[in-house]
């Protein structure tokens, strides 16, 4: 049977553009395969994988199934073993899991011209914030501040910070701050802050990188006095690495035509 379905899971997922992205370059690639999108949540994950027949090649997972996918993962990549997250199942011998949202943070910085970083301020702890850790950690990260509503919820962050030979704090939003090079939001698109909190993020934050793009600008960087970018870049990469990952299971290994590609993925998010 040929391996022909793909699809996106999580819970929200109505607003994810990610079957527009896919459907772009399987059609530039000449490939005839479907990929859809499905409300799925923590309590149905398990049942709604094992309920997959062989004609499924592929899924992608966002908020809140990437650590499910870890666990349900045979084999994991570095990414995926150092952050505990999964936005990618290869279903064939497998599942095999990945993640490909720390080398679309790094290639949507790089894109936007940022190669290298020294301190950085990550707002949020969850998948994605673990993600953003080891991304900065790669591009030469050596201070990061981690802020977040329960900063209990953040020790696995600083002990990842530790493996990755970074040093920091985890702070609440409203501690005082000092200045950054690079602030990494990775709240759910659509999150409001208290103006009390927002007032000392933005000053000496440096640029801002915001996962979020959907509403744009986000809350945040309405009021970010400096230059801003949201995370349009990042979704377009992760899928780019995703798409190499679905078609021969290596994320760093370039298409035939991947430019082609790319650009028509563009086209869409221009849309």
């Amino acid at each position: 049977m040929t391996r022909s379905h793909l699809a996106v899971w999580g819970d929200p997922i109505a607003h994810s553009r990610s079957p527009q992205l896919h459907g772009a370059a399987y059609r530039a690639l000449g490939l005839d395969w479907e990929y859809t999108r499905r409300r799925v949540d923590e309590v149905a994950f398990g049942d709604a994988l094992a309920s997959l027949d062989d004609s499924w090649r592929g899924l992608s997972l966002t908020m809140p199934l990437k650590e499910q996918a870890h666990r349900a993962a045979v084999v994991r990549d570095r990414h995926a073993d150092l952050t505990g997250a999964v936005n990618t199942l290869l279903l064939a011998d497998g599942p095999q899991g990945f993640n490909t949202d720390v080398g679309g943070i790094v290639d949507a910085l790089g894109e936007d011209g940022i190669a290298d970083v020294e301190s950085i301020r990550i707002l949020g702890a969850g998948a994605t914030a673990a993600s953003a850790l080891v991304a900065v950690a790669e591009m030469g990260a050596r201070r990061v501040d981690v802020r977040a509503r329960r900063p209990r919820r953040a020790e696995g962050l600083m002990g990842l910070a530790v493996r990755l030979g970074l040093t920091g704090s985890v702070q609440t939003f409203d501690a005082p701050v000092e200045p950054v090079d690079l602030t990494i939001a990775t709240l759910p698109g659509g999150t409001s802050l208290d103006e009390a909190v927002v007032e000392p993020l933005v000053e000496d934050g440096g640029v801002l990188f915001d996962v979020a793009y959907a509403p744009w600008p986000s809350v945040l960087a309405a009021r970010w006095p400096g230059r801003s970018i949201s995370g349009l870049g990042m979704l377009l990469h992760q899928a780019v690495r995703q798409i190499r990952i679905f078609h021969h299971g290596d994320q760093d290994r370039v298409l035939p035509d991947e430019e082609i590609m790319v650009e028509a993925m563009r086209e869409v998010l221009r849309s």
